[in-house]
């Protein structure tokens, strides 16, 4: 790409021409094939949400920002406080197999000035995990911020050791940006945080790969994929 430059032969950045900040996610569901992704509402997911986490292995917490709750009260009162904020905006992920929540995720640092807005606060259970529906949220995410608001970047940040949560994102189709050093203490401890994105011009060849990847047919009897979603990146 050809730098623009200004009249003192500066080099400036491109022109973002007729932008105008982004509308503000609104808390309403996502519905897919696999699963619905919905404004996090204790009282319809709590119990689901519940189940689901309460026989996940401790190993489950490490990498977030938060401590796992005492108990089932303990959980269900720290769900009550997630609910109905804005930012983080918390989501309930349905799996449409049973219709139960399995699943967390949020919208968080929204900056509709300048069209960038991050998914975070990831709580996946184990029945959710490595499942179809699991992909589907967090394209159902991408396709609010990208199509439906017309911001310009998403991003994905995590704790540089979360192996599992930097693998995940560059699965999804995110670039990785760079290692902020001593970004935050989080329960006692040093984290340094691994940061990444996807920026709009990106969005359509992702988007065609999941939904090759999410298609039915890339899926056999037992419900195992037949392509990874890299390769439906790469060839229709």
């Amino acid at each position: 790409m050809q730098p623009h430059h200004n009249l003192f032969g500066q080099p400036i950045g491109a022109p973002v021409p007729d932008w105008s900040p982004r509308a503000w996610p609104p808390a309403t569901a996502m519905p897919g094939r696999y699963c619905t992704v919905e404004p996090l509402d204790p009282a319809r997911h709590g119990a689901a949400l519940a189940d689901a986490t309460e026989v996940d292995p401790e190993g489950h917490w490490t990498y977030l920002p938060y401590e796992r709750p005492a108990d089932r009260a303990a959980y269900l009162a720290w769900l009550t406080a997630l609910a109905g904020q804005a930012d983080p905006m918390y989501h309930a992920i349905v799996d449409r197999r049973d219709g139960r929540a399995a699943g967390l995720a949020a919208f968080m640092r929204v900056h509709r000035a300048n069209g960038s807005i991050e998914v975070g606060g990831l709580n996946f259970s184990s029945r959710l995990q490595h499942t179809p529906a699991a992909t589907e949220a967090m394209f159902l995410m991408l396709r609010r911020a990208f199509d439906e608001l017309g911001y310009r970047r998403y991003e994905w940040k995590c704790d540089s050791l979360n192996a599992p949560s930097r693998a995940a994102a560059e699965r999804l189709g995110f670039r990785y940006e760079g290692l902020f050093r001593q970004a935050v203490v989080t329960k006692g401890r040093n984290r340094d945080t691994a940061w990444f994105s996807i920026i709009d011009t990106e969005w359509p060849a992702l988007r065609a790969g999941f939904l090759r990847w999410l298609d039915p047919d890339n899926f056999d009897s037992a419900g195992r994929q037949r392509r990874r979603l890299a390769a439906c990146r790469t060839a229709p």
